[in-house]
């Protein structure tokens, strides 16, 4: 099983990326996928999941990023606009589903002032 996330960049604050997480062995419909975030010298903090029917945000992003699945293509993605300087970090997807519990490696956001 492999997620793999991409499509981060550097951009400028007010600017807008879209981070993909490409699920590739195992289908998550089903289940849980969720984005953390992780910055440095702070801990691994969650940012957005997406579930049967529900979606869930941190306090810090709600309203600014929309998670989103198309399930025929096995794809999560992360919209994220108004984005501001503390979002900058090492983006994760993590896939979750009964006892199968697998993360990505991170891809880069940076978001200039």
């Amino acid at each position: 099983v492999q997620l793999q996330a991409s499509g981060g960049g550097l951009v400028q604050a007010g600017g807008s990326l879209r981070l993909s997480c490409a699920v590739s062995g195992r289908t998550f419909s089903a289940g849980t996928v969720g984005w953390f975030r992780q910055a440095p010298g702070k801990e691994r903090e969650f940012v957005a999941a997406i579930m049967p029917g529900r979606t869930v945000y941190a306090d810090s992003v709600k309203g600014r990023f929309t998670i989103s699945a198309v399930n025929a293509e096995n794809t999560h993605y992360l919209q994220m606009n108004s984005l501001k300087p503390e979002d900058t970090a090492v983006y994760y997807c993590r896939g979750v589903r009964g006892p199968y519990d697998y993360w990505g490696q991170g891809t880069q956001v940076t978001v200039s002032s």
